[in-house]
C-alpha cells in the first residue's frame, strides 16, 4: 500500500512518499495517486531508479491524469547541486503557488525520507515557516525525513519568498 505522509502548509497539502512502484505495486499506487488528486507531483529520484520500480512511464501516467509531474534527479543519500539550484526555483514557485491555492503537492524520493524530506522542509521554510517548528512538525509525520547533514543545510538554507504572482483569468 502506497502511503502519502501529509501535512497542512499554507492553504493546501503537503505530502511526501515513497517512489510509486517501490512496493511493487505501480498500478495500485497510481491509483492512489490519483485519489490523492496532487496538483503536482515532484520526483526526486533518477532515471535509473524509476526503470529499476517498473515506474519508467510515471511522468507520464501522472500527467495523463491530469497532474503536472516535474522530475530534478538527485542521487540517493546526495545534496543539492548548481543544476538543482536552477531548476529548484521554478518548481518550488509552481509547488508554492499550489500550496496558497489549496492544492496537494507530493513529493517522493525511493523511500520517502531523505530527499523528499529535504525538499519538504526547504518548501515549507519558503512558504513562511519557521524552520524550529518545520522540522518537528515534519519529521511527527514522516520521523526519517532528511537523513544527511547536507540534505539538512540545504533545506536550512531557504529564505521564505514572496508570494508568487498569480495570474487571474
Amino acid at each position: 500500500m502506497h502511503v502519502i505522509h501529509a501535512l497542512a502548509v499554507g492553504s493546501g497539502i503537503l505530502g511526501i512518499a515513497p517512489m510509486p512502484g517501490a512496493s511493487g505495486d505501480y498500478a495500485g499506487d497510481l491509483e492512489h495517486l490519483r485519489h490523492w488528486r496532487p496538483a503536482l507531483v515532484l520526483s526526486l529520484v533518477t532515471r535509473l531508479e524509476l526503470y529499476m520500480a517498473g515506474a519508467e512511464s510515471f511522468g507520464a501516467d501522472m500527467q495523463q491524469r491530469g497532474t503536472r509531474w516535474d522530475q530534478i534527479e538527485i542521487e540517493d543519500g546526495g545534496a543539492p547541486d548548481t543544476a538543482f539550484d536552477t531548476r529548484w526555483v521554478a518548481v518550488s514557485g509552481f509547488a508554492r503557488k499550489a500550496l496558497l491555492g489549496g492544492g496537494r503537492v507530493l513529493v517522493h524520493c525511493r523511500a520517502g525520507c531523505g530527499r523528499s524530506g529535504m525538499a519538504a522542509l526547504r518548501l515549507m521554510i519558503e512558504m513562511g515557516e519557521a524552520p524550529d517548528e518545520a522540522l518537528p512538525r515534519l519529521r511527527a509525520v514522516r520521523p526519517c525525513a532528511i537523513e544527511t547533514e547536507a540534505q539538512m543545510r540545504w533545506a536550512l538554507a531557504a529564505r521564505p519568498e514572496p508570494v508568487p504572482f498569480l495570474r487571474h483569468s
